[in-house]
Parts: C-alpha cells; sequence; structure tokens
C-alpha cells in the first residue's frame, strides 16, 4: 500500500472572518497536496494536507507567510499514513 505523509495543523489567533481558508485553497493550488481547512468552533482553522513531506511541509510553510500577520500559534502533528483526500477543499 503506498503511503504519503499528513499533517494535521492548527492556526490560531485572528485566522477566521479574514479570508483564511480562501488563502489556503489558493495556496495549495501551488503545491502537489491533498486535503481540508476549516474553521473550527474554538475560534482556530483546521488544516489537513497529505502528499510528499516536502511538498506538504511548504504548502504550511507558504501559508504561514502569506496570512503571518493574522496567526498567532501554529500547533502541527504529522506522520505517514494511506491518502484518504482527493484534491484541496474548504469545508
Amino acid at each position: 500500500m503506498v503511503e504519503v505523509y499528513h499533517e494535521a495543523v492548527y492556526f490560531s489567533g485572528r485566522v477566521q472572518g479574514v479570508g483564511f481558508r480562501y488563502a489556503a485553497l489558493q495556496v495549495a493550488k501551488e503545491f502537489d497536496v491533498a486535503g481540508f481547512v476549516r474553521n473550527v468552533p474554538d475560534g482556530r482553522v483546521q488544516l489537513e494536507a497529505e502528499g510528499r513531506a516536502a511538498d506538504v511541509a511548504a504548502f504550511v510553510t507558504a501559508l504561514e507567510e502569506r496570512m503571518h500577520g493574522y496567526i498567532r500559534k501554529t500547533e502541527r502533528s504529522g506522520g505517514k499514513r494511506t491518502p484518504q483526500f482527493t484534491g484541496f477543499a474548504i469545508k
């Protein structure tokens, strides 16, 4: 079975209502990643991304750079798993 690198990322700060999810969708188009982004009830934004480890890391870094003025804290966890996503979407 093929495995991909998966990362779950939670962004805290002023990340809801500022176009964060749309920015994530646009940045995702620049990388070979799949997954989703969504607001969570506690005010954070959840990002799930999978692909090659270098692509996922570059994607998250590019999103952090684009939205740096809104992010106060980034929590990341990752590892290998079987692919679960096709494409990238806003939920």
